[in-house]
């Protein structure tokens, strides 16, 4: 049995309660535990521990109270005889050194000078009397007139001294206190003396004025205390439940009983590491001597570790000793957090028997916390490769010591695996690197007999639990399987990755590290494991085979090189988003006359839709391009076509509308040196001078394309040659960082550090404005100017006269014939003469003539009339119609470009 300290080592007997002793226990806990005049009535009775403590609290206010009374009264006391001395004096030494004094007391009469002013004085600083006399003590002044000239009663050596006095006497008008102070001429000669005083009555009054302030503070001391004090003994009562002295004892006799019973051991440590209790369990668990309690725990035999934990007063939770052949739960805390003494409180329990089950609870917790993590970190990228990886990396070392991920190659590039095909292993991890496994990336063919062979033939897991013995795994590959068993790799479950009815590879776990082969209930955790990560692994694959279609239908609509033309020096880039295929695109596109035209459009949104909507757009504006309208007309046949797609799709619920497409068209004139721009809905281009300076057009801005209802402006740009014309889609210059303006800052910054060339200008945007992770598409064309000679550019009017024909064939002929191009002269000469022979017959006036010596030798008629010429096949009989027919084979390309007022009718022919 175990004992605090000091106190006896039997335990009283305990005694059957008698039936009266129950049945008035039981009427007391019936009764409510608190009730005010019951528990007034026990304080005030003095047999509760509350009520004794509230009576001696009581008699100790009572004699404070007393005590404080009695020294506030003689403090008052003397602080009032105090103040009489110090008033007396102050009174006696200002009326003697006030003015007029001295040449009173010179004066035959001294008392009818001084005697109004010493009363006048008495009165005003409050003193009984205020007296004047000579050096021989004759009073001058003194409030009772019939004491004048008579001697003054007190001592008055000291002030014939120059020293002032202050005494108590028995006076002529009673006891008092009084100053007697010098009155000295200017030479320091005592002229008289000047005494003032206060009698004992009225200093004792401030005394007996201050008492009843001095008892109404000691009562409301006193009924504060009492206040106070029954407020403790009440809490004290509530705590105690009414409780005398010796039913506390028996109280504390049953909690030791208590605590001695239980089924777990508790133990109290002081601050210095001294045991101080140890209940009856705590002795049974540990082993402890009959005298443990009052030595130092680490001298009453306990290991060095549970000793070290309970002199360390450190908090532990549930923490496990191994004592003897018993596991024993340790719970400590300190006990002087909320202000108690210096120690540790612990508490000790056998969970030898509970540690088997809470063992094996753990190890499914463990389990559902591994398929937990499987569902929310596999497959948080729909990538093959990096989905296999998160498997691997989930499976050890939490469950196996490697893990190896197989996948048919059909599978890494998004289509259907073929079961006859080989695998390459995508995935390895493990706990260290030199583990003599396939490598990544390494291409394998299971044979039949192997796990993994069979996983992939039956669909179903294999576990082998001891590699070493299993002979169809070592089929395999001898050599590598040897060194594989050697290396201590001793156990394996392989499961096949299903999804659906495809099987599209194989997941080896392998073990090294723990001794115990793995069992039934690891491989039916490992094939749920693998389940879930073979859906995100599917989805993978789909997103892979479909991501590729997409790129494969996006870079087969977007030109794969650029036409051949001297007008521009073009060059380009295009980066698609990281989140999949969108919807940029651009074109150059060849013009009649030596023009080129520029286009970059943009449909907002990723995916097939958006890629299939951008190639509609590109065929429609190199459709329209053909027929050589003016950007605004273009853009506005264009916004009509997106308006009627967007009809058509609206009525089939499994298509979506074209929302967010915009479109920037240029046409550039090496002829004239303009480049007419017309946008919808795109951002302005940018123009690089010759001399660095970079600005953006200012080019009317359109609805985007679709919306219809609005026109569309267009502006005419002069562009020196050597001039660089920069277009661009919305994901080079925004983002979700900032917004639009900041981006096209960030652009011209660039635009102004590029190099000449379009190739350096195209490198050096994107290295500044290109992002880590691109959101969205960018398509960028740098186009530098170029102008064609006015050497190679010949011009003629030509009258309204039939007979101008042969005059435009002669210079024709002269002009080829400069330019080194003779062989031509016959085909240009023809094909001027029916093309002006038209425009005279059926155009109007005023009628131009313009041959251009570019790439090809271009030939054109301007007429004022807009009638559209028709190419015709002329019968055998038909006498006309052949002119444009001989014009289409003789020239390489044809055709009409219409202006506000006239048209014009060109011809290219190859350079010979």
């Amino acid at each position: 049995m175990v004992r605090l300290r000091g106190r006896s080592r039997t335990r009283p007997p305990q005694r059957p309660g008698t039936a009266a002793s129950v049945r008035r226990r039981q009427r007391r806990d019936a009764r409510p535990w608190w009730r005010p005049a019951a528990g007034l009535r026990s304080v005030l009775s003095g047999r509760s521990v509350a009520g004794q403590v509230f009576v001696l609290h009581l008699v100790i206010v009572l004699l404070l109270v007393a005590a404080a009374v009695v020294a506030l009264v003689l403090q008052v006391q003397r602080d009032s005889a105090q103040e009489a001395r110090n008033r007396s004096l102050a009174v006696a030494e200002t009326f003697a050194s006030a003015p007029g004094v001295v040449e009173a007391l010179r004066s035959p009469d001294p008392t009818a000078v001084l005697q109004p002013r010493a009363e006048a004085a008495r009165e005003l600083a409050d003193v009984d009397f205020v007296v004047v006399m000579n050096t021989d003590g004759i009073r001058y002044t003194h409030p009772k007139p019939d004491r004048i000239g008579r001697q003054f009663v007190g001592t008055i050596e000291p002030a014939l001294a120059g020293e002032p006095v202050v005494e108590e006497i028995d006076g002529t008008i009673g006891e008092l206190v009084q100053a007697v102070v010098p009155v000295k001429d200017t030479d320091g000669t005592v002229m008289g003396l000047v005494s003032a005083g206060i009698t004992t009555e009225n200093v004792g009054g401030a005394a007996e004025d201050q008492l009843p302030l001095v008892m109404s503070a000691a009562l409301a001391a006193l009924a504060l205390a009492v206040g106070g004090a029954a407020l403790v003994s009440r809490r004290l009562l509530r705590q105690t439940h009414g409780l005398g002295p010796h039913e506390m004892t028996r109280m504390y006799e049953h909690h030791d009983a208590v605590l001695h019973a239980v089924r777990e051991g508790v133990i109290i440590v002081d601050g210095d590491g001294t045991l101080m209790l140890a209940n009856d369990e705590a002795h049974r668990l540990f082993s402890l001597p009959g005298d443990a309690e009052g030595r130092h725990v680490l001298d009453i035999g306990l290991d060095p570790e549970t000793a070290g934990l309970l002199s360390s007063g450190r908090v532990a939770t549930d923490e496990v000793h191994r004592v003897g052949g018993r596991l024993l739960a340790l719970n400590q805390r300190p006990t002087d957090r909320a202000g108690g003494p210096p120690g540790s409180v612990a508490t000790v329990r056998d969970s030898t028997e509970l540690r088997a089950l809470s063992g094996r609870a753990e190890a499914s917790r463990e389990r559902l916390d591994m398929l937990y993590r499987a569902g929310v970190g596999i497959g948080t990228s729909l990538d093959v490769t990096r989905t296999a990886g998160e498997l691997t990396e989930l499976a050890v070392p939490r469950f196996a010591d490697f893990a190896t991920v197989d996948l048919f190659e059909q599978v890494l590039d998004g289509g259907h695996p073929d079961a006859a095909g080989a695998l390459r292993r995508t995935a390895v991890t493990g706990i260290a690197e030199d583990a003599p496994l396939y490598p990544r990336d390494e291409k394998i063919r299971f044979v039949g007999s192997s796990p993994q062979g069979r996983s992939l033939a039956t669909g179903r897991p294999v576990l082998e639990p001891r590699l070493g013995e299993a002979s169809g795994w070592q089929a395999q590959d001898v050599e590598r399987s040897g060194q594989v068993v050697d290396y201590g790799i001793h156990s394996l479950i392989t499961v096949p990755l299903r999804a659906g009815a495809l099987v599209l590879g194989v997941v080896s776990f392998w073990r090294s590290g723990k001794p115990e082969p793995f069992d039934a209930e690891e491989l039916a955790l490992a094939e749920e494991l693998v389940a879930r990560a073979a859906v995100s692994i599917d989805n993978a694959r789909r997103y892979t085979r479909e991501h590729s279609m997409a790129v494969t239908l996006q870079r087969s609509l977007l030109p794969r090189s650029l036409p051949e033309q001297s007008a521009l020096e073009v060059a380009y880039r295009y980066l698609p988003a990281q989140a999949g295929v969108g919807g940029d695109w651009f074109d150059v596109l060849p013009l009649s006359g030596g023009r080129v035209a520029l286009v970059v459009g943009d449909v907002v949104g990723h995916g097939l839709h958006a890629a299939a909507t951008m190639g509609r757009l590109r065929t429609a504006v190199h459709n329209f391009s053909a027929l050589d309208l003016p950007p605004d007309e273009l853009l506005a046949l264009l916004d009509e076509l997106v308006a009627r797609i967007d009809q058509d799709e609206a009525q089939d619920e499994h298509s979506a509308p074209v929302t967010g497409a915009t479109c920037l068209y240029a046409v550039y004139d090496p002829v004239s040196r303009r480049c007419t721009v017309a946008r919808a809905g795109h951002p302005p281009p940018a123009v690089v001078r010759p001399d660095g300076s970079v600005e953006f057009a200012d080019v009317p801005v359109g609805p985007p394309l679709g919306l219809g209802g609005l026109p569309f402006d267009s502006a005419d740009l002069e562009l020196p040659e050597g001039s660089r014309l920069v277009l661009y889609t919305d994901g080079l210059v925004e983002d979700r960082d900032h917004d639009i303006d900041v981006g096209l800052e960030q652009l011209r910054e660039a635009l102004s550090r590029a190099g000449d060339s379009p190739e350096d200008t195209c490198r050096t945007v994107l290295e500044s404005r290109r992002p880590a992770r691109a959101a969205d598409d960018i398509a960028l064309i740098v186009a530098r100017t170029r102008a064609l000679p006015a050497d190679r550019i010949a011009e003629w009017p030509v009258p309204s006269d039939p007979a101008a024909v042969g005059e435009v064939r002669a210079a024709v002929t002269r002009k080829l014939a400069e330019w080194g191009l003779e062989e031509l002269t016959f085909g240009t000469e023809l094909i001027l003469s029916e093309l002006v022979t038209n425009a005279l017959r059926y155009g109007g006036s005023p009628i131009q003539v313009r041959m251009l010596h570019d790439r090809n030798l271009i030939c054109e008629v301007y007429d004022s009339s807009s009638t559209s010429p028709h190419l015709r096949y002329a019968t055998m009989t038909d006498e006309g119609g052949r002119g444009l027919f001989l014009v289409a084979q003789l020239a390489e390309r044809w055709g009409t470009r219409y202006f506000p007022a006239g048209k014009v009718i060109w011809a290219e022919q190859p350079l010979p």
